[in-house]
């Protein structure tokens, strides 16, 4: 076996997101030694790291003789210094891909070839194309019970877990999303934990929507915390608000969820094991589920939403953990905000319990955590809904969400966006419908999430009366162009409003 090709290695600052990427001259010697064309797989390797990455060839003008550039995911992964000796090799063959073409056409997967994929996936051996691939196959009602119990289990298992000895139940709550403006998480943790229940709360950032739970929460705090700072702030508060993909927990979700962002993808298989993988990772044996329907959420009716608890209840037993889940109405938008600060506006308001706050946002807080607390004393429904609304109307659970800000080290002022154009009504009406979909792209088209302070603040809603000339909403970004941006996509599609 011949001797690995050494090269130096240059940073070329090029960001591909979580994807490896290699540069290579096109008259690269070794690239002709080895058969190397673009789109080839290479392994990288320096001082005992390893990497594999996809080789684009570039012109000889653009890097040295001898050198191999990296993109910034690869430079940060291999760990290496600029001009430092790495070697270029062949990539290994990853075999998992046969399972994967295994299920594109048709077959059912084994826990094993499961594993194995979500391994490979874990250590970044697959392309984004392999991932997109195994997403399509797996949308569409794809995976059988045993696959997505399959699937749960090997996601917990490539990543981190969090313990937590001195308990004996810890808390969670998830929304499985589509509705816009739907930010209860924060106030309902602020409810429970307050309540004495344990609720180590962490959140994927915003997967189809113009917001998570953690991008909102970064608008108030710091969400980046360590498995250390977790423990720390929850032995000081009873909860924390936590970016799940900081603390390396399900570290595949993470890798699934940016495919899944790309392809505006959210399968219903993947759907359950990315959410139950998470919480078992966290430690939690009580999970509530918060599943809402309407023509333009995620689930458009019933019959649906039922078969959907069905399933995360049997993948939960499965997985030895205790599932509720809510059916609650999706009909139309929660709250006045769209986007990480406007959301955020919203939760202080209904945490402050100023009159302004937005009532069905208060509403469905209090329903998710009365739901909780029953769960943990089975004291019945009404009577919990009463201790969830003394806590609330107290101000005990508004100290509590400042306790647990300040225990996660930052507190943030909230920002304002630089460019707004309100949107008022033309006619005289009611409005009878608001398209949630398409309310939710126009914050996308504005920047939000990644702006946080782009998204929407809504002065109607649903069953609303409008005057012509009424404001009905604002809509936000931290640029003129994104703002105009959004603009067009409302003023091609005006009838996201359905006024009668």
């Amino acid at each position: 076996m011949h001797k690995p090709h050494q090269m130096n290695v240059i940073n070329m600052g090029i960001d591909t997101h979580q994807e490896p990427v290699a540069y290579m001259r096109d008259d690269c010697h070794i690239c002709r030694a080895e058969g190397f064309s673009a789109s080839s797989r290479v392994c990288i390797q320096y001082q005992g790291e390893k990497i594999t990455a996809t080789l684009n060839v570039v012109d000889i003008s653009k890097l040295p003789v001898g050198s191999i550039g990296l993109s910034h995911i690869a430079w940060m992964r291999l760990g290496v210094n600029a001009n430092d000796k790495v070697t270029v090799t062949h990539a290994s063959v990853v075999d998992s891909v046969g399972f994967v073409r295994k299920k594109i056409n048709g077959g059912t997967l084994t826990e094993s070839e499961i594993t194995e994929i979500i391994t490979d996936v874990c250590a970044h051996r697959y392309t984004d194309i392999e991932i997109a691939g195994f997403l399509s196959a797996c949308a569409g009602n794809r995976l059988k019970l045993s696959e997505i119990v399959a699937l749960t289990r090997a996601m917990v298992n490539c990543g981190q877990h969090l313990s937590w000895p001195e308990q004996t139940r810890i808390y969670d709550k998830h929304c499985i999303g589509g509705l816009p403006g739907n930010r209860t998480t924060p106030v309902v943790v602020a409810i429970v934990s307050a309540g004495g229940l344990v609720i180590p709360k962490t959140s994927s950032r915003a997967i189809t929507s113009p917001a998570g739970t953690a991008d909102t929460m970064s608008a108030f705090t710091n969400v980046d915390l360590t498995l250390a700072d977790m423990k720390r702030v929850v032995s000081a508060t009873g909860a924390c608000l936590a970016w799940g993909g900081a603390v390396n927990l399900s570290p595949a979700d993470d890798l699934l969820i940016r495919i899944e962002r790309a392809l505006d993808l959210d399968a219903e298989g993947q759907l359950v094991a990315s959410v139950l993988s998470k919480k078992i990772a966290a430690g939690s044996t009580d999970i509530l589920i918060d599943i809402p329907v309407g023509p333009t959420a995620k689930v458009c009716n019933r019959a649906d939403a039922v078969r959907l608890a069905d399933l995360f209840k049997q993948v939960g037993n499965a997985l030895d953990v205790r599932v509720r889940c809510v059916i609650t109405d999706g009909s139309c938008p929660i709250g006045q905000g769209i986007g990480p600060v406007e959301e955020a506006r919203d939760v202080l308001a209904v945490l402050r319990t100023i009159p302004e706050a937005p009532r069905d946002l208060r509403d469905r807080a209090l329903q998710l955590a009365s739901n909780l607390l029953d769960m943990a004393t089975d004291q019945g429904m009404e009577s919990a809904n009463k201790e969830a609304t003394r806590i609330l109307d107290t101000g005990t659970a508004f100290k509590q969400f400042q306790r647990i800000v300040e225990a996660q080290g930052v507190v943030k002022t909230l920002p304002d966006a630089g460019y707004k154009e309100t949107v008022y009504a033309s006619v005289n009406g009611v409005i009878n419908a608001i398209d949630s979909r398409r309310l939710a792209r126009l914050a996308k088209l504005a920047g939000a999430p990644e702006d946080v302070v782009a998204g929407i603040r809504l002065y109607k809603n649903v069953g609303n009366r409008v005057e012509a000339g009424d404001a009905v909403f604002t809509l936000l970004a931290a640029s003129p162009g994104a703002l105009e941006y959004a603009l067009a996509f409302y003023q091609d599609n005006t009838d996201m409003f359905n006024i009668g």
